[in-house]
């Protein structure tokens, strides 16, 4: 038997995608959720590849991930990476938006393939923004966030026409944040 043999391409995809979210600092739960590797599984990929490996920098967080939406609209800056990243998502067919602007999921639950996208989208993320403000497991709860159409929408600008992710429950003047920061210029 090979490596190579196609009946080893579900396990190797499994563990190159846990390898892929470790190294954006994914928490446990996030990497079993798209791999279902075990805990005990992912810990020792860490500890083989990571913290025995020498100093590479990649620390493993603890706890619960995140679940407020504070972060993604607390400033015009986090609202425009919020807003990239749901662009992102919708490009990598991780959600899709309808005509009347409501995101939907596109996958019932994680996997394989849906942890490849959202690397992929979050990687392009950290490509498009010099400082970035959200770390992997703040795209996985904005990913979620927004495909509920609950506390986090998609608004449109009355300046420039331009999508934004907006808080529900808060005052929206109806400005996107590159208008907002744009008007704040002069």
């Amino acid at each position: 038997m090979r490596l190579t043999d196609d009946r080893y391409s579900g396990e190797r995809s499994q563990f190159e995608l846990a390898l892929r979210m470790i190294r954006h600092e994914a928490r446990t739960r996030s990497i079993r959720e798209c791999t279902g590797l075990s805990d005990d599984r992912i810990r020792k990929l860490y500890a083989t590849y990571f913290r025995d490996g020498g100093t590479s920098g990649i620390k493993r967080r603890r706890g619960k991930s995140p679940r407020q939406i504070t972060r993604f609209v607390k400033n015009a800056e986090n609202q425009i990476q919020a807003t990239t990243l749901v662009a992102l998502f919708s490009a990598g067919l991780l959600i899709r938006i309808d005509q009347n602007d409501f995101v939907h999921p596109c996958w019932p639950r994680p996997d394989v393939e849906f942890g490849h996208r959202l690397c992929r989208a979050y990687e392009t993320y950290l490509l498009l923004h010099r400082d970035p403000a959200l770390s992997f497991e703040w795209a996985w709860n904005l990913l979620q966030c927004v495909s509920c159409n609950d506390e986090l929408f998609l608004a449109g600008c009355r300046q420039c026409s331009a999508f934004y992710v907006q808080d529900a429950y808060a005052l929206d003047r109806g400005r996107c944040p590159a208008c907002e920061i744009v008007g704040k210029a002069h």
